[in-house]
This record gives structure tokens, sequence and C-alpha cells, in this order.
């Protein structure tokens, strides 16, 4: 059942992801126009539509800003980390395979902040989780690139535990805490983008994993500069990761796989 969610999870999203619609519905209208049929105009009109108001409003912000101003970082860093949890998501495992290299994208900080926090904390482990999320899985898995990077910068290799099977953010949880078994009263933080964070604090917190939320990667901010300055297709690639994540809030709770259809603080 497992494999099937995820499956139709991957196949579903590529027609319904916004910038895909939009281009599918203007190409049906088109053609439906062109066929003299007039019923064509509104898809068209639809998917045009979306992509002018993309350009001309903020639609990325008023996506994404609910979701990355939800689980603000504490005011001040723990005196003690027992560990820290970093979600897969950040590294390109096929770019990796094919340059020999460790490549990051976009987001990058979920990479970067527990290097800097494992320095200041000489007592904690790091624990990375990410087999991978293709349909069609390479040789390497994400935590074959994270070893890699963690390596290359310095951290000690009995410091790190990875977890490599997991492809989604429930299973994340799960197999990570059935590798990690956290005492009670230990200090463990989650490392994820600002915007993936309400997501997976519900689900860790299903799982019966009481962590601190330490969320990276923000992608918007509350000026009109940060908006006015993106460029288009940054914003239609932000406002594709914000509807991903409300349907995946919708979907998790709708299967029982989070404590809340919004989690909170």
């Amino acid at each position: 059942m497992q494999d099937l969610l995820f499956v139709l999870s991957k196949i579903l999203w590529w027609p319904l992801r916004p910038g895909t619609a939009a281009i599918l519905l203007g190409l049906i209208g088109l053609a439906a126009l062109w066929g003299g049929r007039r019923w064509g105009r509104w898809p068209a009109l639809a998917g045009l539509g979306f992509l002018a108001l993309l350009a001309l409003l903020p639609l990325n912000a008023w996506v994404e800003l609910p979701l990355e101003d939800r689980f603000p970082r504490p005011a001040a860093e723990p005196a003690h980390i027992d560990g820290i949890v970093v979600l897969g998501g950040a590294v390109e495992q096929r770019l990796f395979e094919e340059r020999g290299l460790p490549a990051l994208n976009g987001a990058a900080e979920r990479m970067v902040e527990p290097v800097a926090l494992l320095r200041r904390h000489p007592e904690a482990r790091l624990v990375f989780t990410g087999g991978s999320a293709s349909l069609v899985p390479g040789a390497l898995s994400e935590a074959d690139v994270a070893r890699r990077l963690w390596r290359d910068l310095g951290v000690p290799e009995e410091r790190m535990r990875f977890e490599t099977e997991s492809r989604n953010t429930h299973e994340n949880a799960v197999n990570t805490l059935r590798l990690v078994r956290p005492q009670p009263g230990e200090t463990w933080l989650l490392v994820t983008s600002a915007s993936h964070m309400p997501r997976s604090m519900g689900v860790f917190r299903k799982a019966g994993w009481q962590v601190i939320a330490w969320p990276v990667n923000y992608r918007t901010g509350h000026g009109i500069a940060s908006w006015l300055e993106t460029a288009f297709p940054v914003r239609l690639q932000e406002f594709e990761w914000g509807t991903r994540e409300w349907v995946g809030l919708l979907a998790y709770w709708l299967m029982g796989r989070t404590d809340a259809l919004f989690p909170a603080p």
C-alpha cells in the first residue's frame, strides 16, 4: 500500500503541478479554439490568466509565508543538543553519480546549518534521513551524497548516522525513529526547509518523537522588495513548492500521518 501511494503521488503531481497544469489548460483551450469550439476560451483563459497573475501579484509569497512563519526558530539555541536530524531533499544524487562531486540544490542550507551546529555542540550526533524520492532511483541514495559532503567538510565519521531507505517525509520520521531510538529527555533538533517544517513536525509528533523545529532555507520575506526582485521562473517554482506543501498537509492528515491538519508550535 505504501508503494502504491508513493507511485500515485509522483504520477498525479506531474499534470497537477500549477505550472504544468497552466500550460496544459492553455494548449487545450487553443486547440479547441483552433477547431472552432468557443468553449476553448475558458481553459485558455484559466491557464494564461494564472501565469499573468503570478507575474503581477506575489502569489508565491501568499502561499509560502504562512508555512514559513508557522514554526519560528527558537530565540536561544539549546545549551545541550543530543542530536540533529536532517531531512533529505537538498542534494542531487544523479549529478553526484555523473560528476563525482556532491551537488546541492536551492535547499542547500539543510546541509550547511547542521555542520555549524555540530561545531558548537561537540556532544551532538548528526543523522541524515533520505534514500531516493525518484520513481526510478539511481545507484546512489541521497544519504551517499550527504556522507561524502559532510566528510569533505570535516565531520568525523563516528558522529554521523544515515538512514537510506525513506522516500518521503512519513518514512523519514518512522525509519529514523527506528534507527536512532532516542531516549526520554534527549534534545533533538529537526532541520528542514521552513516551508516544509509544519508537515515535518506533524509527522514526527505522530510517530512519537518530540523534536525541536530548527527551520532553514527561507524563501520569502515580508517586504515588497523581496517580491519585486524575484524572477518569474523562481516565483513559479516557489508557488509550486508551497502548493505541494499544502496538498501534502491535507493528504497526510487524511491518511492519519500527521497530528493536525496544520501543525503549530
